[in-house]
Protein backbone atom coordinates (compact mmCIF):
# COMPACT_ATOMS: atom_id res chain seq x y z
CA UNK A 1 0.00 0.00 0.00
CA UNK A 2 1.21 3.82 -0.62
CA UNK A 3 1.61 5.72 1.58
CA UNK A 4 0.99 9.22 1.22
CA UNK A 5 1.79 11.79 4.04
CA UNK A 6 -0.50 14.98 3.25
CA UNK A 7 0.37 18.32 4.92
CA UNK A 8 -3.16 20.23 4.16
CA UNK A 9 -5.56 23.08 5.12
CA UNK A 10 -8.23 21.57 7.45
CA UNK A 11 -11.20 22.37 5.90
CA UNK A 12 -10.16 23.08 2.04
CA UNK A 13 -12.23 21.92 -0.58
CA UNK A 14 -9.61 21.51 -3.22
CA UNK A 15 -7.00 19.46 -0.74
CA UNK A 16 -10.31 16.64 0.44
CA UNK A 17 -11.26 15.82 -3.12
CA UNK A 18 -7.36 15.46 -3.94
CA UNK A 19 -7.24 12.97 -0.46
CA UNK A 20 -10.65 11.26 -1.96
CA UNK A 21 -8.79 10.75 -5.34
CA UNK A 22 -5.54 9.43 -3.42
CA UNK A 23 -7.64 6.96 -1.16
CA UNK A 24 -9.81 5.93 -3.58
CA UNK A 25 -6.32 4.71 -5.60
CA UNK A 26 -5.68 2.37 -2.49
CA UNK A 27 -3.33 5.17 -0.59
CA UNK A 28 -3.30 5.32 3.33
CA UNK A 29 -3.40 8.91 3.50
CA UNK A 30 -1.89 10.54 6.73
CA UNK A 31 -3.07 14.11 7.46
CA UNK A 32 -1.08 17.22 8.91
CA UNK A 33 -2.23 20.35 9.08
CA UNK A 34 0.00 22.77 7.39
CA UNK A 35 -0.89 25.82 9.20
CA UNK A 36 0.00 24.60 12.61
CA UNK A 37 2.84 21.83 11.44
CA UNK A 38 5.72 23.70 13.01
CA UNK A 39 8.25 22.29 10.34
CA UNK A 40 11.24 23.35 10.39
CA UNK A 41 12.75 25.33 8.02
CA UNK A 42 15.22 22.96 6.32
CA UNK A 43 12.17 20.44 6.32
CA UNK A 44 9.94 23.05 4.59
CA UNK A 45 12.75 23.88 2.11
CA UNK A 46 12.62 20.86 0.66
CA UNK A 47 9.38 20.81 -0.68
CA UNK A 48 10.57 23.26 -2.98
CA UNK A 49 13.71 21.89 -3.92
CA UNK A 50 13.68 22.33 -7.50
CA UNK A 51 10.39 24.73 -7.91
CA UNK A 52 10.64 28.74 -8.75
CA UNK A 53 10.04 30.87 -5.87
CA UNK A 54 6.88 32.06 -7.36
CA UNK A 55 5.62 28.37 -6.85
CA UNK A 56 6.30 28.22 -3.45
CA UNK A 57 3.18 30.47 -2.61
CA UNK A 58 -0.62 29.90 -2.57
CA UNK A 59 -1.64 32.18 -5.51
CA UNK A 60 -5.66 31.97 -3.69
CA UNK A 61 -3.68 33.43 -0.63
CA UNK A 62 -5.32 36.90 0.07
CA UNK A 63 -2.47 38.37 0.06
CA UNK A 64 -0.40 37.29 -3.11
CA UNK A 65 -3.97 37.34 -4.80
CA UNK A 66 -4.32 41.21 -3.69
CA UNK A 67 -0.56 41.49 -4.70
CA UNK A 68 0.28 43.00 -1.40
CA UNK A 69 3.48 41.08 -1.47
CA UNK A 70 5.90 41.35 -4.50
CA UNK A 71 7.02 37.55 -4.97
CA UNK A 72 9.84 39.51 -8.08
CA UNK A 73 11.14 41.16 -5.26
CA UNK A 74 11.98 38.58 -2.65
CA UNK A 75 14.96 36.51 -1.51
CA UNK A 76 14.67 32.81 -0.97
CA UNK A 77 15.40 34.17 2.74
CA UNK A 78 12.79 36.54 2.76
CA UNK A 79 10.05 34.29 0.85
CA UNK A 80 11.21 31.73 3.52
CA UNK A 81 10.44 33.84 6.31
CA UNK A 82 7.54 34.44 4.78
CA UNK A 83 6.02 31.50 5.18
CA UNK A 84 7.63 29.93 8.09
CA UNK A 85 5.45 33.36 10.06
CA UNK A 86 2.49 32.68 7.49
CA UNK A 87 2.15 28.99 6.54
CA UNK A 88 -1.42 30.32 4.98
CA UNK A 89 0.66 31.39 1.86
CA UNK A 90 2.44 28.00 1.42
CA UNK A 91 1.18 26.53 -1.72
CA UNK A 92 -0.97 23.48 -0.62
CA UNK A 93 -0.72 20.24 -0.44
CA UNK A 94 2.61 19.43 0.33
CA UNK A 95 2.95 15.73 0.05
CA UNK A 96 6.05 13.03 1.28
CA UNK A 97 5.23 10.43 -1.53
CA UNK A 98 7.62 7.49 -1.70
CA UNK A 99 10.42 9.47 0.05
CA UNK A 100 9.53 12.21 -2.15
CA UNK A 101 8.80 15.96 -0.94
CA UNK A 102 5.79 17.75 -3.62
CA UNK A 103 4.71 20.95 -3.48
CA UNK A 104 1.41 21.28 -5.02
CA UNK A 105 -0.66 18.19 -6.55
CA UNK A 106 0.27 17.80 -9.93
CA UNK A 107 -1.96 14.98 -10.98
CA UNK A 108 0.24 13.39 -13.61
CA UNK A 109 2.98 13.05 -11.78
CA UNK A 110 1.10 11.77 -8.41
CA UNK A 111 -0.09 8.99 -10.49
CA UNK A 112 3.08 8.07 -12.20
CA UNK A 113 4.76 8.30 -8.69
CA UNK A 114 2.75 6.36 -7.16
CA UNK A 115 1.76 3.82 -10.38
CA UNK A 116 -2.15 4.39 -10.18
CA UNK A 117 -4.35 5.99 -12.48
CA UNK A 118 -7.27 7.93 -10.63
CA UNK A 119 -10.80 7.44 -11.01
CA UNK A 120 -12.97 10.41 -10.25
CA UNK A 121 -15.77 9.43 -7.76
CA UNK A 122 -18.94 11.57 -6.42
Amino acid sequence: MNVVIFYEKPGCVTNAKQKKLLRFAGCMVIERDVLNHQMPHDELRMFFKNKPLKEWFNPNAPLIKYNQIDLSSLSEKMAMDLLMKNPILIRRPLMVVKGRRLCGFNQWFVEKLLKVKFVRHT
